[in-house]
């Protein structure tokens, strides 16, 4: 079974215990720094994911147009590797 559904998600007084021991740990100057550093990070995140989803729908959308598009067959040289001679008037 799930652990979380002995425990249940954490309430106000939890987190309030957990901001409290958090602040007993890196004491209150480095909070801010850690809050900072955190939200950068978030930041970072999501830009990332917003390129891949970018790069996604690029892809997706290159091939909805190369499927839509008749595909064109190429000639091939003769087999001997050699370009026919044209017939030259004497």
């Amino acid at each position: 079974m799930n652990a979380l559904a002995y425990f249940g998600m954490p309430g106000g007084s939890e987190v309030i215990l957990i901001l409290f021991i958090i602040l007993l740990l890196f004491g209150a100057k480095k909070l801010p720094e850690l809050s900072r550093s955190l939200g950068k990070s978030l930041g970072e995140f999501k830009k990332g994911k917003e390129d891949l989803e970018r790069e996604l729908r690029d892809v997706q959308d290159d091939l909805h147009k190369a499927a839509a598009e008749p595909e064109v067959e190429e000639v091939a040289p003769p087999a001997g590797g050699e370009e026919p001679k044209k017939d030259e008037p004497a």
